[in-house]
């Protein structure tokens, strides 16, 4: 197996649109390919972070200034050479060296709780001898678990029409969803700009998954679609909570180490028509934690039944009192929720509550 290394570098500091023909923030198979490799190779890939240098050092304060329609860049695509639909990517994580700053933003109009928190909040992170700390977050210091927020491989051409018509109708039915949108798109070159799929949601080609256990030293399994594969990543994460409630994690720029292995037709042969992923829990020390519940409850009049979002919702909501009650704001606590707070369903049988608990380890408080 070959053990040739490519490299796509990129300054970490500057925006997307200065260094064209190395990433791309929008999913069309007709970005023309960055880099070609082939499998068994190595790449090492560095990523900007997910508004592309608009609020690291140097960045715009004023939220209402974000681009939002920047978001994510996304190194790439690189071609696998013999890659074909119905091939399985592998791509093993081999490393990930994380940058030295990082943001926690709370987006107006976006984020699990975006109806009870519409005002726009930032948080700024150093990161440094593996761990988090802000002045925005007295007394927090987050461990490191870095991971990529986007992975994934580009549409087939029907199938990036077929994603856009079931969004379309998702937006008819009173959806939140994110059409396609030539402002800011990269490259700016048509077909791309106006069909280009938005970054935002993550979908059967992978894209935001933002799956915090893909982490150094896991595999993660994607289906080809379209000649090539036409790989990309991007939207790295020093740290973040299941859920990452307030829509964004400790954001930064990082570059990856990643090895690809191409499995001839396994993806139709396995029946996989979506992201897989393997890996190994990392040994730790017991921590302790404190955590809350959350019950498909509208306060204690109203029983809904089987509602998992509702259940999500409670628990976060009594969590964010938790934090409080330690002596932080309401928007403070939204965030630590997001970067350090794990939501998960506790159990789905027991009609008709679902229960949903929200966990923080204590050891991120000094």
């Amino acid at each position: 197996m070959s053990t040739k290394i490519h490299e796509i570098r990129l300054d970490q500091n500057r925006r997307l649109a200065t260094q064209p023909g190395k990433a791309h923030n929008r999913w069309h198979p007709a970005i023309p390919p960055a880099l070609r490799i082939d499998s068994g190779e190595e790449t090492v890939l560095d990523t900007l972070d997910a508004l592309d240098c608009q609020i690291g050092p140097g960045g715009i304060a004023d939220a209402g200034k974000w681009d939002l329609n920047a978001a994510h860049p996304l190194t790439g695509p690189v071609w696998i050479n013999g890659a074909e639909p119905g091939d399985l990517l592998e791509v093993e994580i081999v490393d990930i060296a994380a940058g030295d700053s990082g943001w926690t933003a709370q987006l107006p109009g976006f984020g699990f709780l975006r109806d009870l928190f519409p005002e726009p909040h930032l948080v700024r992170w150093r990161l440094a001898g593996g761990y988090a700390e802000s002045p925005d977050l007295p007394g927090v210091r987050i461990p490191e678990a870095s991971f990529p927020g986007v992975i994934g491989v580009a549409p087939a051409l029907d199938q990036l029409e077929r994603i856009a018509r079931r969004e379309q109708a998702a937006a008819a039915r009173g959806g939140m969803v994110m059409p396609p949108e030539p402002r800011s798109a990269i490259p700016a070159t048509e077909p791309v700009a106006s069909q280009g799929l938005r970054t935002i949601p993550p979908r059967e080609t992978g894209g935001n998954l933002d799956v915090k256990q893909l982490v150094k030293g896991t595999s993660v399994y994607l289906p080809v679609w379209t000649e090539g594969a036409l790989f990309s990543i991007g939207d790295a994460h020093f740290a973040q909570g299941d859920g990452e409630v307030c829509g964004s994690a400790i954001e930064m720029a990082a570059t990856f180490r990643l090895r690809f292995v191409l499995h001839r037709g396994a993806a139709r042969e396995r029946r996989i028509r979506g992201v897989e992923f393997a890996g190994v829990e990392p040994a730790r020390p017991a921590r302790r934690y404190y955590a809350t519940t959350g019950l498909s409850m509208r306060g204690e009049e109203v029983q809904e039944s089987e509602d998992a979002t509702l259940a999500a919702r409670n628990a976060l909501l009594a969590m964010i009192d938790y934090l409080q009650r330690r002596g932080f704001s309401r928007q403070q606590a939204y965030a630590i929720a997001s970067v350090a707070v794990d939501l998960k369903i506790s159990e789905v049988v027991d009609v008709p509550n679902f229960v949903v608990t929200a966990s923080v380890p204590l050891d991120i408080f000094a």
